[in-house]
């Protein structure tokens, strides 16, 4: 990842722990002749990221010992030149990104199962409170053909690069005019890029909308 500037730095506990939180990201790899990618779902435990692939998904072949990139990423939002609160300012856009990068191999065909457990149980947490679904319930036949059906794959993680940019070298008077325009606007990664904006400057937290 190209850091754009060092203020922009997510330190790694965090952007581990971002990356955790969002649990689905771009696994890419280079085959030898192009780069390929996948969107995967994935687990992190003790510095290892846990996802699945298909079989007849190229990535598991390559899940060899080769480094192997997981980028994820958070909320993002588009920002107009005029919505700053001084001149001649640049469009930009707002995000927060991590790249985890390692080493990858494939798993046992018998430990599928754990896996999929493993990622169910942190992915039914995030629709709580309705009651867990568990891979228990499904019928034996159906889930076994399933659970052969994938390779799971580990990474360890042996590189974590986080950025989050978030107008950090902007004024005060910018910083709350972008926060302002994006709340009024309602829409829910802007929300939720403004929600971190005013976290990041708590003197400005009282100097609301209309404030």
């Amino acid at each position: 990842m190209h850091l754009l500037q060092p203020e922009f730095a997510i330190p790694r506990d965090e952007a581990l722990a971002l990356a955790a939180q969002r649990g689905f990201g771009l696994l890419t790899a280079f085959d030898g002749a192009r780069p390929i990618g996948s969107h995967i779902p994935f687990v992190i435990r003790d510095g290892v990221v846990q996802a699945h692939v298909t079989k007849a998904n190229p990535l598991a072949a390559l899940a060899d010992g080769r480094d192997l990139l997981l980028a994820v990423t958070g909320p993002d939002t588009y920002i107009s030149n005029d919505w700053y609160a001084t001149p001649d300012n640049v469009s930009t856009w707002l995000y927060e990104a991590v790249h985890l990068t390692g080493p990858a191999r494939r798993r046992e065909l018998t430990l599928n199962r754990a896996h999929g457990d493993a990622l169910l149980a942190t992915a039914e947490a995030r629709v709580a409170p309705k009651p867990p679904w568990d891979l228990a319930i499904m019928e034996p036949g159906k889930r076994e053909a399933m659970l052969a059906h994938i390779v799971t794959l580990e990474i360890a993680i042996t590189r974590v690069e986080g950025q989050r940019k978030h107008n950090q070298l902007k004024s005060d008077a910018d910083h709350l005019a972008i926060i302002r325009m994006l709340e009024s606007r309602g829409e829910s990664n802007g929300c939720a890029i403004a929600a971190r904006m005013r976290a990041a400057r708590p003197h400005l937290r009282d100097r609301g909308s209309g404030g």
